[in-house]
């Protein structure tokens, strides 16, 4: 079959965003794979589905599969591309939108200088939900935040446990850039006292209101930017007493802004999404 595509951006993490709602679509996570493939498809951290609403009271569903051909939950970056192309597209005539994803409802707005604010929601902490498996486990309470030993290579690191619509470990580095990033984010990822498996944030912080920040992605790796990643490392930043709202995120594939104000309020997140080209690819339907 024939998949017309829009490839895009966020700060560098990049996607194929695929109107669903004028082609059907069933793929399996091979298919999904190939996709993603920067040598045999079009090359992408994920795969963003913008389809009809399912409820009277939001206006589109968004659907996100990871290069690993895995369906998740929540996608920061994604969701700044999916508010650009719905609108480029003509889907939609509103500077702000309400989107159904897995984990909940989003709302995306499109601000005049051309850059998207998401409302993620509130953080989730509790790690029993994010999900997190504390048996046996002795946290050790930072400010308002609770951080949790974890073995991993023969030594134990510090992390923070957040969901922002999918699980986060953040733990605060001296300098991201020497941060075992390649290394420890795998044994973390796949760590069994989380369940569903998490995505591994190496936060430095550069002052009370700027940070540096690497994610090794559940399902995708290393990425240019992580925006779910970037509003869990500023949660845990705030409850621990290291930051203060709003924080510049500075990722190697640009900035985002995340602002909080604790509590149960909702994370809200700033940055640009960037179209970059159209095409069309043929999968083969026995992939």
């Amino acid at each position: 079959m024939k998949l017309k595509f829009t490839k895009m951006h966020g700060a560098g993490n990049d996607f194929v965003v695929i109107d669903a709602i004028h082609q059907h679509i069933d793929f399996t996570p091979a298919q999904w794979q190939r996709l993603a493939d920067r040598r045999f498809g079009v090359g992408a951290d994920q795969m963003l589905l913008v389809e009809k609403a399912q409820a009277d009271n939001v206006d589109f569903r968004y659907r996100i599969y990871n290069a690993d051909g895995g369906e998740v939950e929540q996608c920061g970056n994604g969701a700044r591309a999916f508010v650009k192309f719905v609108t480029d597209k003509g889907l939609t005539d509103k500077r702000q939108i309400r989107v159904q994803t897995m984990s909940g409802i989003i709302e995306p707005k499109l601000e005049s200088d051309g850059r998207i604010t998401v409302d993620m929601g509130a953080p989730i902490l509790t790690p029993a939900e994010v999900p997190f498996d504390t048996s046996n486990l002795a946290g050790r309470t930072v400010g308002e935040d609770v951080v949790w030993p974890l073995d991993i290579h023969n030594k134990q690191v510090l992390i923070s446990v957040v969901s922002i619509g999918n699980p986060h470990a953040v733990q605060v580095v001296d300098d991201s850039e020497a941060a075992a990033v390649l290394t420890d984010g795998p044994a973390i990822e796949h760590h069994p006292r989380f369940p569903k498996r998490v995505n591994a944030g190496f936060m430095q912080i550069i002052d009370r209101q700027q940070i540096k920040l690497r994610v090794f992605e559940r399902g995708a790796g290393e990425t240019l930017a992580c925006g779910t990643g970037a509003c869990a490392a500023v949660v845990a930043g705030i409850r621990r007493g290291l930051l203060d709202s709003p924080v510049k995120v500075q990722t190697h594939g640009g900035e985002l802004s995340i602002a909080w104000a604790g509590a149960n309020l909702p994370v809200h997140m700033t940055g640009p999404a960037v179209s970059v080209f159209e095409g069309e690819i043929e999968i083969d339907k026995a992939t």
